[in-house]
């Protein structure tokens, strides 16, 4: 009896140390921002410097890359005055959960910070205005709303 006992105790004793080893662990299940949040190499492009104001049409509304290894983001081609420029908005897991939405053909005012990517010039919008509906993607510093909860 007393050998079952002890065997009950071990089964018991490893269980836990197994489960307090997985608990212990970085959940594997959710792979963080996907390469949009803080401190990733895409944010770090953003500048408040570099911000300004555009006002156009939307051209296209397309998925993107940005970079590699990060997941899909929403990005509008928009035609102003003066050129027809890439505007990123977001991560897609982000935006696909929002109530506005722009479609091909909307006018928009986007602000923004100007970038250089793959050569071509780029906005990564900070907000982005369609009629009377706003959305704010990012903070006067840049810092994705999605990503505001870690502040």
């Amino acid at each position: 009896m007393r050998t079952k006992s002890i065997i009950g105790l071990l089964v018991t004793l490893s269980a836990l140390l197994v489960v307090s080893l997985a608990l212990a662990q970085p959940w594997k299940g959710w792979r963080g921002s996907g390469g949009w949040g803080m401190g990733t190499q895409y944010q770090g492009m953003y500048s408040p410097a570099t911000v300004e104001t555009i006002s156009g049409t939307v051209e296209a509304v397309d998925k993107t890359t940005p970079m590699r290894g990060m997941h899909y983001g929403i990005h509008l081609l928009v035609k102003t005055d003066k050129e027809t420029i890439s505007v990123h908005l977001g991560p897609e897991w982000y935006l696909e959960r929002l109530d506005t939405k722009i479609e091909k053909g909307d006018g928009v005012q986007v602000k923004g910070s100007r970038v250089t990517m793959m050569g071509n010039p780029a906005i990564i919008a900070a907000e982005v205005k369609k009629g009377d509906a706003v959305l704010k993607l990012r903070d006067e510093n840049g810092v994705p709303v999605w990503a505001g909860w870690r502040k």
